[in-house]
């Protein structure tokens, strides 16, 4: 998706929403917002970035069993070069693995 972000998306992360909740206050940096159970308004530029979520059913593999998390990401007044660059921001710090 990198090259061009839509104004509305949405994604299966692979975490708990300890994690993310955890996770979402570096990935957004400096910006104004709040949360509220299962959903928080992030101020991007001149507009919001709207996200809702939920706990889906974990991903088996095998015997190993990973978290599921259902996120929508609605941006709303937001020019396409602000959404590109807090998305950059945002994937590098949502980012997780090993190597």
């Amino acid at each position: 998706m990198g090259a061009g972000w839509p104004e509305a998306f949405d994604r299966e992360m692979g975490c708990t929403e300890a994690d993310w909740l955890r996770w979402l206050p570096a990935a957004i940096g400096a910006r104004e917002w709040r949360c509220e159970p299962g959903a928080a308004t992030v101020k991007v530029g001149e507009g919001e970035l709207h996200l809702r979520w939920r706990a889906g059913e974990p991903r088996t593999i095998a015997l190993v069993r990973l978290p599921r998390l259902h996120v929508s990401f609605r941006f709303e007044d937001v020019a396409a070069g602000e959404r590109r660059a807090f998305m950059e921001r945002f994937d590098l710090y949502m980012q997780r693995g090993g190597g």
